[in-house]
């Protein structure tokens, strides 16, 4: 029953976890997202230098609100 609940919880919130950080750079193949905590990915698509996005899967999703970040340790 648990494994049934996990995999149905996983499907309304997907597989991937949605990720706010700010645009520190733009490459001709997107660009390079710092998060909060100071890690940087890369993501397709495309963004002005310190716009904040959200990103899912290396993509982005679209802006995100400018807040300050919360990180919190589990």
């Amino acid at each position: 029953m648990t494994a049934g609940l996990i995999r149905e919880l996983q499907t309304v919130l997907g597989s991937q976890p949605l990720l706010a950080g700010t645009v520190t750079s733009v490459q001709s193949d997107g660009v390079v997202v710092t998060l909060p905590g100071g890690a940087a990915i890369r993501a397709r698509g495309s963004a002005s230098v310190n716009d904040v996005v959200f990103v899912r899967g290396g993509v982005i999703e679209g802006p995100a609100p400018a807040l300050a970040p919360v990180t919190i340790d589990v």
